[in-house]
């Protein structure tokens, strides 16, 4: 499935690669809060939760897989590339997909050579794997004339972990997703804040891992952010401390999900993170249950923006 909404004088889709109440949160948080309290927040926010982001009859958070495509003048940028297909990996969720994706870009007008940029905002597996596509055996870019953007405190951590002998997931899909495309000379690293094109800035947003990006977008009077992985559920903005076990450096990760939420917060600033449940995006505003912040998905916040299309 993909969306598509106009930000300025941008057009931004998202492609789904999976959605669904998939995520266990004794899992998803184990050890980042006592079952009890956790347990207590998810009643109390299940009322607004419910049915897109948790699923209480299953006590389960929903997490979203997708890629976020950013058309702007004559760039065609992906942010960010989900799991992809045919991918070995040791979660069953993950492994050997065979999905629709590439169908789904080509009818958008970002197909592998149509594509500008290709921006993984950190290098955990299910953020890299559309980068390359197995040929004859081999994995080789997807996207041959794009510039590929990573952070390079990311592939330095994970290419550290495989010097090791380190076999976690996120070291696998640098050996399949990431090395490929610096080895075919397509990558600039990403090291300092600068601009990808006029009117989308690159912010570190250190935490859940080394080097994390998000994306800051501006046309024509209107404001988006590309958030990534600071949030992996809604819950994260109404309890900002609760830290998921994937977050690497756990108090970068609650300052920063924090500093985040501060800035954007009753700003009007569309933000579009990677995990989220229908439809996908959404606002900050303070206050809420915790009298922190509240989240209020996209098409609550301005009806009429956003348009479903159907896979071809």
């Amino acid at each position: 499935m993909k969306w598509t909404r106009r930000i300025g004088n941008a057009v931004v889709s998202n492609i789904v690669e999976s959605t669904g109440p998939t995520h266990d949160p004794a899992v998803l948080f184990k050890g980042m809060m006592e079952p009890e309290k956790l347990a207590a927040a998810l009643q109390r926010h299940a009322s607004w939760m419910a049915p897109n982001h948790y699923v209480p009859s299953v006590n389960r958070i929903v997490v979203t897989f997708q890629i976020w495509v950013l058309q702007v003048s004559d760039a065609v940028i992906l942010i960010d590339t989900a799991v992809g297909n045919a991918k070995q990996r040791p979660n069953p969720r993950m492994n050997m997909l065979n999905t629709l994706v590439m169908n789904w870009l080509e009818a958008i007008g970002a197909g592998p050579e149509q594509v500008t940029h290709v921006i993984n905002t950190h290098l955990h597996t299910d953020h890299v794997g559309w980068n390359t596509r197995n040929l004859d055996g081999t994995s080789v870019p997807t996207f041959p004339n794009a510039r590929y953007l990573m952070p390079k405190a990311d592939f330095d951590f994970f290419g550290e972990r495989h010097a090791r002998g380190d076999l976690q997931p996120s070291v696998l899909s640098l050996l399949d997703s990431v090395i490929p495309v610096v080895e075919a000379g397509l990558v600039d690293f990403i090291e300092e804040p600068f601009e990808v094109v006029p009117g989308l800035a690159i912010e570190r947003s250190t935490g859940h891992t080394p080097g994390m990006i998000n994306l800051h977008l501006t046309s024509h009077g209107e404001r988006a952010v590309f958030c990534a992985d600071n949030f992996h559920t809604p819950l994260q903005i109404a309890v900002p401390e609760l830290n998921s076990v994937n977050d690497i450096l756990a108090d970068e990760a609650r300052a920063s999900r924090r500093a985040f939420l501060e800035r954007v917060a009753d700003t009007g600033t569309l933000i579009m993170p990677m995990h989220f449940g229908a439809p996908y995006c959404g606002y900050i505003r303070r206050g809420g249950p915790d009298d922190t912040f509240t989240f209020l998905p996209e098409d609550a916040g301005r009806s009429g923006s956003i348009h479903p299309s159907s896979p071809p």
